[in-house]
């Protein structure tokens, strides 16, 4: 059974969706099978990877609402070992109409079941909330990798999503548990970052991982030409720290 991986921030602009699609790709590059499944209305790693949202007849969207399989949406990707199943903005509409339905939060769960032996590692691209979502992403995931962005305000809310990592733990996913927290947007040499550093490292411990993804302008092109940092520019210090981080995450779960 593949590992499934939940990449969470409730919020915004933490490098949440830049680390699920680059991390995914580099995994995939190692050799494993990979899919990503975006759960974000906004699809942004969809975009990132590529796909024309608005063009889609099936998304993640109508395999949360109906009768429609995870396997009828899987895409492939420019990656050999990497396939996504897309994401819409009508799924933002899902949690309303999940709202009064019998184990709403196992609609994701019940859905992967199909798939989960299919692949090595299977990363859920959760959205910027706590919402129905999230909750459902994170009951279906065994982990959470938790991008925290080296900034001043870096730790404000995190209380709120630990202490919902574990209430989902102790009452719906028993598996759950934080593998990673990620500090990203990184600036070297400059106090703020690391007075930063140092909050994350004092709340986090060992769980913060030795690579830091440096602030890094490819990173932030990368989207618009619908391909990894990998693929659009393997020599950047985007391409070389996530490339590090995917080889730490893969030591970290093999001794879970």
């Amino acid at each position: 059974m593949g590992k499934i991986i939940a990449v969470a921030n409730q919020k915004g602009g933490c490098g949440k969706t830049t680390t699920c699609v680059n991390l995914s790709a580099v995994i995939s590059s190692f050799g494993y099978k990979t899919l990503v499944i975006d759960m974000d209305p906004q699809a942004n790693a969809s975009i990132h990877f590529g796909v024309g949202i608005h063009r889609l007849e099936l998304s993640m969207y109508d395999v949360l609402t109906s009768n429609t399989k995870i396997s009828n949406i899987i895409t492939k990707t420019q990656l050999e070992n990497l396939e996504i199943a897309p994401s819409h903005i009508n799924l933002s509409g899902a949690e309303i109409e999940l709202v009064n339905i019998i184990g709403r939060e196992r609609a994701l769960l019940e859905k992967v079941e199909e798939v989960k032996n299919d692949y090595d590692y299977i990363f859920i691209d959760c959205p910027p909330s706590l919402g129905l979502l999230t909750l459902n992403s994170l009951t279906t995931a065994q982990f959470v990798i938790i991008p925290l962005q080296t900034e001043f305000f870096a730790l404000e809310g995190m209380d709120k999503l630990l202490k919902t990592v574990e209430i989902i733990k102790s009452k719906l996913n028993h598996e759950l548990s934080i593998v990673a927290i990620v500090p990203t947007l990184y600036v070297e040499k400059t106090k703020l970052a690391q007075e930063a550093l140092e909050k994350i490292f004092l709340y986090f411990k060992d769980s913060v991982t030795r690579t830091r993804i440096r602030r890094n302008v490819k990173l932030a092109e990368a989207p618009s030409h619908g391909i990894p940092i990998m693929l659009y520019a393997p020599k950047s210090y985007g391409a070389i720290d996530y490339e590090r981080l995917g080889e730490e995450i893969i030591a970290k779960l093999k001794k879970e």
